[in-house]
């Protein structure tokens, strides 16, 4: 009890500087999802299970929210890169990334289904991701594809690039609005923006506001690092608006990193030791 008083209380402290978004009403320690190089992969739509994989994004396992149970899916490699899942959290659809006889990196799509656990093989030796599919449904997905964004939608497949190609613009972190209509994206030296689903009405966001992921439709929760050239040496958890606010919901003496948020909590991991936090806001 202790321990989350005092969580609480910096992570007020450290919002007195900065816009009222949301009020911290508690944070929670997951010991049951925590491990050396913890980073959350994803949340399910109903917040009944959490997705963690490493730094690296390797291997991937299921904590079970309820029972406080971990599971592991997959060892692969890439495995916790660009997860997908279904709106109703039953499909898990990762990729199992290795070298080709190339030599280049491919990828089969693997899809999991819950609560069974069967394994089916999506696709085979792909080199492009736009076969990640969650469901046979036709719902926007977005891709990122050797620095670039793509939006399959409908059976075609857009580039989306607002800043352009041609000055070798590289786009990370790309996250589609739970409504589908707005994509968030990072772009080295120039910060992070929201355009359209087309790419359109870019807007800029903030140059911290790195691995940003959709709270709601109009609010980005994100993270602000700094480093000393080989490590961090401080991050905290923030939140944007649309309309040009901001909020610092962590100390920087926690090292949180990696953010995912679904209705009212935020889920993050520390860089220094892995453990991993569930955040209570409204």
């Amino acid at each position: 009890m202790k321990k989350t008083f005092l969580l609480v209380a910096a992570c007020v402290m450290s919002m007195l500087a900065s816009a009222q978004i949301f009020e911290v009403q508690s944070v929670q320690e997951l010991p049951g999802a925590s491990f050396y190089d913890a980073k959350v992969a994803a949340v399910s739509p109903a917040g009944d299970y959490i997705l963690m994989t490493t730094q690296s994004s390797n291997g991937l396992q299921r904590y079970d929210m309820a029972t406080g149970q971990l599971t592991k899916i997959t060892d692969a490699v890439g495995a916790g890169y660009d997860v997908k899942l279904s709106s109703d959290g039953k499909e898990i659809t990762y990729q199992e990334a290795f070298m080709g006889k190339d030599k280049l990196m491919r990828s089969n799509i693997i899809r999991h289904t819950l609560p069974t656990a069967q394994r089916k093989v999506v696709a085979k030796d792909q080199r492009k991701l736009d076969k990640l599919m969650v469901s046979e449904k036709i719902v926007p997905v977005l891709t990122n594809e050797e620095g670039l964004l793509y939006v399959t939608y409908a059976g075609r497949k857009q580039l989306i690039a607002p800043l352009g190609t041609d000055q070798g613009y590289i786009y990370i972190w790309g996250s589609l609005s739970p409504d589908k209509t707005k994509i968030c994206y990072y772009v080295g030296e120039r910060g992070c923006f929201v355009c359209d689903i087309n790419g359109n009405n870019n807007q800029f966001i903030g140059f911290f506001c790195t691995a940003a992921q959709w709270y709601d439709n109009n609010t980005l929760i994100s993270m602000r690092a700094e480093d000393d050239g080989h490590d961090f040496t401080s991050s905290v958890i923030e939140a944007y608006t649309l309309d040009g606010k901001r909020q610092t919901l962590t100390d920087k003496s926690m090292l949180a990193t990696f953010p995912y948020a679904i209705d009212g909590k935020i889920v993050f991991t520390t860089w220094d030791k892995g453990t991993t936090y569930m955040m209570t806001v409204k």
